[in-house]
């Protein structure tokens, strides 16, 4: 059985990456037919459709390109005919350079298509088994309201269509392909169950330290120096009577705090080890703390005040908000997981015919690895 329509979404919106083809068995694909997905044909015709559409996307509101293989002839002319002329000096590409890059191109456009038909029949089958349906009246209306948006008057629609190569059944069968693909995500996603207390309370528990609590803040006043000597004799003129302020503005090597009179902030932590035993390891009062050594240089201390910190506590408005988040995570994990077994799953069931057999294929085998000379002046032809 074939499926003759498919959608072929403008390029570089929707396919991932362009894929060179392998080599490998197509045993079981028919003559006349590029691919088979556990028993369901593509035609070469639809492959010729796409591949006309893709070439129009390709030409970016100009001339598409010329790609006639085995031999891409009229490429290559098309390619040379429209190069700019070397300047002095310089080499003229060769014709093995210009068939090289339109092999290169040829191979691009192929790829993106049969790697769209294959996915396209992927979310075909797997709704089916998903026992998903969608009818062709939710399809229309849901393709008419973004119609509507795009294009509000019927004369830019008809020259989108004309210029696109592109009829209004293929723009419904890209509706309805996105409109699978969301029920899929759905169905996935609702079959993550509920979020249970304990997921809540482990998520908490998991993440408290970063999200839900704020570390003990001191305020101090400090002097910091280059010198351990430096840092001594500030301490020594405040203990005789100096001003915090007139210290830090004559000795200190801080920008920030020196401006600022000396004050800085402290949270409990953040800071480096030496600092933070300084700050915290006596209490809040008078007495000055120091010399310090730190990677920064040398500092003196003295603790102004202290905010305690504090932890939010697992309440029931806490729990409902977290209730969503873990809900999300839950959801991205059930994805990614489905994603990996639903790829592997339809690989296995995909076979392609030679000269058609792309990544996704079962019958795909990786390249080895080839450096090709192009043209320094490349050209998509005319």
């Amino acid at each position: 059985m074939s499926r003759i329509s498919r959608i072929f979404p403008a390029l570089c919106a929707i396919l991932l990456v362009f894929i060179v083809a392998g080599c490998g068995s197509s045993d079981s694909v028919p003559k006349g037919d590029v691919m088979n997905v556990d028993g369901t044909t593509t035609s070469k015709e639809t492959f010729d459709h796409w591949f006309t559409i893709a070439l129009k996307s390709a030409g970016q509101g100009g001339a598409a390109p010329t790609l006639d293989p085995p031999t891409f002839k009229k490429c290559v002319a098309a390619s040379k005919a429209t190069a700019p002329k070397p300047v002095k000096g310089q080499v003229a590409p060769t014709d093995a350079q210009y068939l090289a890059q339109c092999k290169q191109q040829y191979d691009g456009v192929k790829s993106q298509v049969m790697t769209f038909l294959i996915r396209s029949e992927w979310l075909e089958q797997e709704a089916a088994k998903k026992d998903i349906k969608i009818t062709d009246a939710e399809v229309l209306a849901a393709f008419n309201k973004v119609r509507r948006q795009q294009f509000p008057k019927a004369a830019e629609y008809e020259k989108y269509l004309k210029d696109a190569g592109i009829t209004e059944a293929d723009l419904l069968l890209r509706q309805r392909t996105q409109m699978l693909e969301q029920e899929i995500t759905k169905k996935v996603n609702a079959e993550t169950g509920k979020v249970t207390d304990a997921q809540i309370k482990a998520y908490y528990e998991k993440n408290k330290a970063q999200q839900f609590s704020q570390p003990a803040v001191r305020d101090t006043l400090v002097v910091l120096t280059k010198d351990k000597a430096t840092a001594a004799k500030a301490k020594a003129e405040i203990e005789a009577g100096a001003s915090w302020a007139s210290v830090a503005k004559k000795y200190s090597i801080d920008p920030a705090s020196k401006d600022s009179g000396g004050k800085l902030p402290v949270a409990q932590g953040q800071g480096e080890q030496a600092l933070e035993e300084a700050v915290f390891g006596g209490p809040v009062g008078k007495a000055i703390v120091g010399p310090v050594k730190t990677t920064d240089g040398w500092y003196i201390v003295r603790v102004q005040k202290e905010t305690p910190g504090k932890v939010t506590q697992l309440d029931a408005a806490l729990k409902q908000s977290l209730r969503s988040v873990v809900a999300q995570q839950q959801q991205q994990s059930a994805l990614q997981k489905f994603g990996k077994e639903y790829q592997t799953r339809w690989k296995k069931l995909t076979e392609c015919a030679t000269g058609y057999i792309v990544s996704d294929c079962h019958n795909y085998k990786k390249p080895k690895s080839t450096t090709t000379t192009a043209p320094t002046t490349p050209s998509s032809g005319g």
